[in-house]
């Protein structure tokens, strides 16, 4: 048997990164088993799906390097054939046409509740078809067994038992005949042959109404595995309140596709005690009946950890190129300034995300016209006058600006003046950049340059002047 997993999300709201982690155990474990890998975009709700949010799911999944060996497969394109089936189930004897109002549905609900059962529908027009209760719209009613259960050998929570009588005869086609969810999911699990349907819990009620409609249609369904929910921090289900927001947005944050993947594969699995996954390592060792039956919290800081271990680690071309794209969003001239690979070289080993580099990078490409008040005051004093002038007069006679020669330079000073490296290299740095914290001093020198080095040596100065005045 080739085993077909499948990503059917729904293009109603954001990609986020519980259906993100979805979709990548559905591939690894497509990839475990040398099967394919299916994705499948469920757009029957018309009110509510959006061509943006179809745009996003596909970017999303692009970005992240899950590709689909099929698809993408849209619900909406296949109506024909929903239809189809419906028609088959009525003409079977299998499903029957519902007349019954909102206010009788309502009324059946209130009554059930009252005697201390679940609300569900009575049943009434699978057993009366009056012609003096239709109307020209009614919905399609699948019938379901009135006996029995049915046993869900799920592949992460174990069995789990549903007993017919509390299950009622849900809708198939809805008003306007178009298809309902349940029906439109088994009909394109079988002609697409799922053999493993994987997706979050929430759905695992409907699964038992699922396999009744495939044992009507004479199917074996696919084997099924429910994946637990991801919690926020406090232990509650994700809100916007814990920054639900789309995949997309961890790109545009500064996040690398790798570390949010191997983030998402440890919430909820585990190899041992390994935290470091490369993909190949991921589609090697992953078991979907490894994945935990309870429900995994989020936890940003090993997000971020993770990020800047693939960023330190990462290959340095491929890393320069998306800073590049960061710091042009960022309107950094690059033009005006070092090479990024080189500024990525000594900014890697002090950042958590691409997008930090663009925000403590821009002095290397742009004057500035302040220094931070905090370090100027602490670092930029009166005693420091007479060796950044020495430096700056150094700095202008130089034709050597590299990195050894700059800090030769600097050393010299330093022993001219008995001070401590520190004690000289600190000030400089203010002077230089404008805050208290650089990459190091040698390294910083270097790829500002030497004219903007002066020009800035000379605004310290002046600086520090004005305040010996004062």
């Amino acid at each position: 048997m080739t085993v077909r997993t499948r990503f059917a999300p729904s293009p109603t709201g954001l990609l986020h990164i519980g259906g993100v982690r979805t979709a990548l155990f559905c591939w690894l474990y497509a990839r475990h088993h040398q099967g394919e890998f299916v994705l499948r975009v469920e757009d029957t709700d018309r009110e509510r799906s959006t061509e943006a949010a179809v745009e996003v799911i596909l970017e999303g999944m692009a970005w992240l390097g899950l590709h689909a060996d099929e698809g993408p497969i849209y619900q909406s394109h296949r109506t024909s054939r929903y239809q189809e089936v419906i028609q088959q189930l009525l003409d079977e004897d299998k499903a029957y046409y519902c007349y019954c109002s909102k206010e009788e549905l309502e009324q059946m609900r209130e009554q059930a509740m009252a005697r201390g059962e679940k609300p569900k529908y009575s049943g009434k027009c699978r057993h009366q078809q009056s012609a003096s209760a239709r109307h020209d719209h009614p919905v399609v009613r699948f019938k379901n067994p009135l006996e029995g259960e049915v046993v869900v050998e799920d592949l992460i929570q174990g069995q789990v038992v549903f007993h017919n009588e509390e299950l009622d005869d849900l809708i198939i086609a809805r008003s306007d005949s178009s298809p309902t969810y349940n029906l439109s999911v088994v009909v394109d699990d079988m002609d697409m042959s799922i053999s493993h349907a994987m997706r979050g819990d929430d759905h695992l009620n409907n699964t038992p109404r699922q396999i009744n409609l495939f044992r009507a249609l004479g199917e074996t369904p696919p084997a099924y595995a429910h994946i637990p929910m991801i919690l926020g921090p406090d232990g509650k289900k994700l809100s916007k309140r814990h920054g639900t927001v789309s995949v997309l947005h961890y790109r545009e944050e500064g996040y690398l596709p790798e570390a949010l993947l191997n983030y998402l594969v440890r919430l909820g699995w585990s190899h041992g005690d390994q935290e470091m996954f490369s993909l190949q390592e991921m589609i090697q060792l992953f078991d979907i009946g490894d994945v935990n039956k309870a429900a995994s919290a989020i936890n940003t800081d090993k997000l971020l950890w993770l990020n800047q271990h693939y960023i330190k680690t990462g290959d340095n071309a491929r890393l320069s190129t998306l800073t590049s794209a960061y710091m042009r969003e960022a309107k950094i001239a690059l033009d005006e300034g070092p090479a990024v690979d080189e500024l990525f070289q000594v900014q890697k080993e002090r950042i958590k995300t691409l997008t930090d580099i663009a925000e403590q990078s821009r002095y290397f490409y742009e004057n500035f016209s302040e220094f931070d008040a905090a370090a100027a005051k602490k670092h930029l004093r009166p005693v420091v006058l007479e060796p950044l002038s020495r430096l700056r007069a150094l700095f202008a006679e130089t034709s050597a600006w590299n990195k050894g020669h700059l800090h030769e330079l600097i050393e010299k000073v330093a022993l001219e003046f008995d001070m401590k490296l520190g004690k000289i290299a600190q000030p400089l740095r203010v002077a230089v950049t404008g805050a208290g914290v650089s990459p190091s001093i040698d390294d910083t020198l270097y790829l500002i340059g030497q004219d903007r080095c002066l020009q800035r040596l000379d605004m310290a100065l002046e600086f520090i002047k004005q305040r010996a005045e004062t």
